[in-house]
């Protein structure tokens, strides 16, 4: 992996400890079904087409200045060029206040059987409204369409007026030197009680996690975390999480934080 992948991981992995000590009262479920090799996904025509799908290219004020596939998106060029685009980032709580964190499958491209937060991707072009940007409506509408897609939640239970548009973060992480990320990234607050039915080529195993286990919880996990969870962990999540019962007095939709490896 990229050094600065590694550097931004060290606070999450300098005490690893086995899973079996991780507190008990957190809801752990390993995801089983028939997941989809990597050579056969190599050629599923679904996950060809999603290659091909159009992410929002914009400037560093979140200005759209077009479109381009998922995979360009996502390719590092020789100079380290990856291209900026739009994506969000999903926090599920249940109605106890518990944070669903998921292990990404080993299938996927960018950051494979890494653990991230509840739920990651992009607004895309080729679905009607996801461009809409007042009050991130399309961004709400892609996080509910991607909710069903890789956590199985019925579209009806996450209606859009639940969902809470915190803030942007731009950051940008070379991964393993082919496919990194380069995104202004939409955080989406979300508490709800939901039924989940995960789909294992996207994920491979979810925890919820109560907040006051939360710190004690993070080293039980061997592995790597995403560099997006990784620093939005490290500058601002425990206080949005602290105020969930407040989410409106916290948010800022006028300032984009710009958050860098180091």
């Amino acid at each position: 992996m990229g050094n600065n992948w590694n550097t931004a991981n060290t606070m999450l992995t300098t005490l690893v400890k086995s899973i079996t000590n991780a507190p008990k009262t957190i809801i752990k479920r390993t995801i089983t079904g028939a997941a989809a090799t990597k050579s056969n996904l190599a050629q599923d025509p679904q996950h060809e087409a999603m290659l091909k799908d159009q992410c929002f290219l914009v400037d560093d004020d979140d200005k759209i200045l077009g479109q381009a596939s998922k995979q360009h998106c996502h390719l590092v060029q020789e100079n380290g060029h990856i291209p900026l685009h739009r994506a969000f980032s999903v926090f599920l709580f249940n109605k106890k206040g518990d944070l669903l964190l998921q292990k990404r499958s080993s299938n996927k491209i960018t950051y494979p059987d890494c653990y991230t937060n509840s739920c990651c991707s992009h607004p895309l072009g080729n679905f009607a409204g996801e461009e809409e940007e007042e009050d991130a409506i399309g961004i709400k509408r892609a996080a509910q369409r991607r909710l069903n897609y890789e956590l199985g939640i019925a579209t009806d239970s996450i209606p859009l007026d639940i969902m809470h548009y915190i803030t942007r973060v731009h950051y940008k992480d070379e991964g393993n030197g082919k496919y990194g990320e380069h995104e202004l990234d939409y955080v989406i607050f979300i508490q709800q009680d939901v039924q989940l039915k995960p789909n294992p080529n996207e994920v491979s195993e979810i925890s919820f996690v109560p907040r006051n286990e939360f710190d004690n919880f993070v080293p039980t996990l061997t592995g790597q975390w995403t560099p997006w969870f990784t620093l939005i962990l490290k500058h601002r999540l425990k206080f949005w999480w602290d105020n969930l019962n407040a989410l409106e007095e916290i948010k800022d939709h006028k300032k984009i934080l710009r958050f860098k490896n180091e």
